[in-house]
């Protein structure tokens, strides 16, 4: 992968994007060629354009399917409003209402 960042690097900075280019870049970045994997990409990606391919994994890309579909969305605007105003309601429907505290006294005053 290193060996790739590194190709894609010297294509952008007009270079050809040689083994010797690609090795220069790695050994400045402090990394170590794997000259297998180098000799590999070269020989694949020998006589076609990098734009091409670029486009062409892009493509790709699109018809891969990712995530597991997680949880739905926020809902937006009104959904949101309506959303708070059913838990105001909920909230004020909750009076239990009856004669007695939190220290068991009626409504008429006695404790």
């Amino acid at each position: 992968m290193q060996e790739i960042a590194a190709y894609l690097l010297c294509k952008l900075a007009g270079k050809e994007g040689t083994s010797d280019e690609v090795s220069a870049v790695l050994t400045a970045a402090g990394k170590e060629a794997n000259e297998g994997a180098l000799s590999t990409l070269l020989s694949e990606i020998e006589g076609k354009d990098i734009n091409e391919l670029l486009a062409a994994g892009d493509e790709k890309l699109k018809t891969v399917k990712v995530g597991g579909g997680g949880g739905g969305g926020a809902a937006g605007g009104d959904a949101a409003e309506e959303a708070v105003e059913e838990e105001e309601e909920e909230e004020e429907e909750a009076d239990i209402g009856g004669g007695m505290d939190m220290f068991g006294g009626g409504d008429d005053g006695d404790y």
